[in-house]
């Protein structure tokens, strides 16, 4: 009906439908970006990291983990995470789809220069790996008595 009115056959306007497809579908195999220090999605774990005024405090979320399985280490200012996430798999099943991540990991966090990498605490509970990491003394701010 329409493609009498406008001049052209159904054909144009699948073939535009069928460009924007290819396009969108194009954009979609790569992560968004959203800053200099973006992740793809999916990347495990997911982490946050903040500050307060003594300390960095970095939580990886990652259920399933065998805490004796992870490897953390701290050097000049880079504090990494590694391990491995091991997920049982029905053989007689047939999947779908999976989305929960299996394998091996690393997550390599950069520090600021304030870190200390002498007084760092780690605990796993809950599926969520706290680590933190005290400022350094010479670093945090002090107040200055006036004569």
């Amino acid at each position: 009906m329409f493609g009498s009115l406008t001049g052209f056959d159904g054909g144009l306007f699948d073939e535009l439908r069928r460009l924007q497809e290819e396009v969108d579908n194009l954009f979609d195999q790569w992560p968004a970006i959203t800053g200099v220090r973006s992740i793809s999605p999916g990347t495990f774990p997911a982490l946050n990291v903040g500050a307060t005024p003594d300390r960095f405090e970095v939580y990886l979320f990652a259920a399933g983990l065998d805490p004796r399985k992870l490897e953390l280490s701290i050097q000049q200012n880079l504090l990494t995470v590694a391990g491995k996430r091991e997920l049982p798999v029905n053989e007689r099943a047939s999947y779908y789809r999976r989305e929960r991540f299996a394998g091996e990991f690393r997550r390599v966090i950069t520090l600021p220069e304030d870190a200390d990498p002498d007084r760092v605490e780690a605990r796993y509970r809950d599926g969520v790996l706290h680590i933190s990491v005290q400022r350094k003394e010479s670093a945090k701010p002090r107040t200055i008595a006036l004569n």
